[in-house]
């Protein structure tokens, strides 16, 4: 067999390239090596120091606006889809008929503070009344006691009076009789007849007027009486004072009671004045308006939604298996996959229960083949310093985040 056809001499193998070939296969061994490793410390790392989930979402508030009292609509602010900031007006409602129940209710109250006024005026008025009243009566009582004590007097005397005159009149009576006979017989002059007759007359008559004078002594008595009747009804009326007096302070602690309830309707007239005048409760998005110019709307009507950017917060469903080390406290790194950014957040609840028995209906287990299924936990995440990672309000509730949470 014939030899070979010589190399050239720039092809000819020498013993440095043939150390060469198995040191770069090595390094590239090494460098392959080296890979590995970092890629199992990363994992080690990962898995040991933090725990993540892709089943996570940026939640927030939902605020429905809707009117605290039935009015027209007189002018719409907003659109759909449109930014407001806190405080920025966003409906207004015919404000005439609620100025209208203003003016009644500041009516209403100048009158009870009037009412209130005059009332308490009349207590002291009627602490001095009731008092004169008092001592007036208690006068007219003791006058009374002594008119009936003299009229009682007058009365004994009268009949003392008539039982002196029927006295006379029968000893007239009885020389009558006895001078009868004589005169018939002349033994006494007509003229001391006449005057027997004439004395038993006279006390006839003086018994008739002592009598008529008893009469009017037992009026007087019977007037004294009524009289006493009625200065004692009188002193037990004025006796009432104090009770008058504490039904006046009652009148006049109701009158200012009624101040008190004329100012709350005012107040509750003026607030609903305000309410004609629908605010933002926050910074949001208008979404789902269903409100529009001159509708008439009812107290507590849906009118629109308002999506709060201001409030947000993360809910991440970890599965259970990764809640061993996690609490609340804990440092969270949330990357949002529509704004390509991390943000800074920290767990601050740990949900009660798993995703299925919160849901709606809740899997049972009644056919008794038992699958395990790794179950996940709801955990509440929250921004640390929302305003300023987000000032322009970029985040919306439903973006889907991938958060971290360090558990070492």
């Amino acid at each position: 067999m014939a030899d070979p056809t010589p190399l050239p001499d720039e092809q000819q193998p020498t013993a440095e390239t043939e150390v060469a070939r198995p040191s770069r296969r090595r390094g590239i061994l090494l460098a392959v090596v080296a890979v590995l490793v970092l890629v199992a410390i990363g994992f080690w790392w990962r898995s040991t120091f933090s725990e993540d989930t892709d089943d996570a979402q940026v939640n927030g508030h939902l605020i429905e606006i809707s009117s605290r009292i039935a009015g027209h609509v007189q002018k719409v602010y907003v659109e759909e889809n449109e930014k407001v900031n806190r405080g920025a007006l966003i409906a207004e409602l015919d404000p005439s008929d609620y100025q209208v129940a203003v003016e009644r209710a500041q009516g209403a109250l100048a009158s009870a503070v009037a009412a209130a006024a005059a009332a308490n005026v009349y207590v002291p008025i009627t602490q001095v009344n009731t008092g004169s009243n008092l001592s007036s009566a208690n006068a007219d009582v003791a006058s009374a006691q002594a008119g009936l004590s003299q009229a009682e007097q007058q009365l004994d005397g009268a009949r003392a009076r008539v039982a002196q005159a029927e006295a006379n009149y029968t000893k007239a009576q009885s020389d009558l009789d006895r001078y009868r006979p004589l005169v018939q017989k002349d033994v006494i002059s007509k003229q001391q007849w006449d005057a027997a007759v004439a004395a038993a007359d006279a006390d006839q008559a003086a018994v008739a007027d002592a009598q008529a004078n008893q009469q009017a002594a037992r009026d007087g008595v019977r007037a004294s009486r009524e009289k006493l009747n009625a200065a004692e009804a009188m002193q037990k009326y004025a006796q009432t004072g104090p009770k008058q007096v504490a039904q006046q302070s009652a009148r006049a602690r109701q009158a200012e009671a009624q101040v008190k309830e004329a100012q709350a309707a005012l107040d509750q007239a003026k607030l609903n004045l305000s309410y004609t005048k629908i605010y933002a409760p926050v910074t949001g998005i208008i979404t789902k308006k269903s409100v529009e110019i001159d509708e008439n709307i009812s107290a507590g009507q849906n009118l629109m939604t308002l999506v709060s950017l201001e409030d947000l917060w993360v809910t991440a469903n970890f599965k259970e298996t990764q809640l061993k080390n996690m609490r609340a406290g804990q440092s969270v790194d949330i990357h949002v996959d529509a704004t390509d950014k991390t943000y800074k957040g920290r767990v601050t609840q740990i949900g009660g229960a798993t995703g299925s028995v919160l849901s709606l209906f809740p899997p049972e287990n009644a056919t008794g083949n038992y699958v395990k299924v790794v179950q996940r936990v709801p955990v509440r995440v929250d921004f640390t310093d929302l305003a300023s990672q987000d000032p322009n309000h970029v985040l919306r509730p439903g973006f889907s985040v991938e958060p971290k949470v360090w558990v070492k």
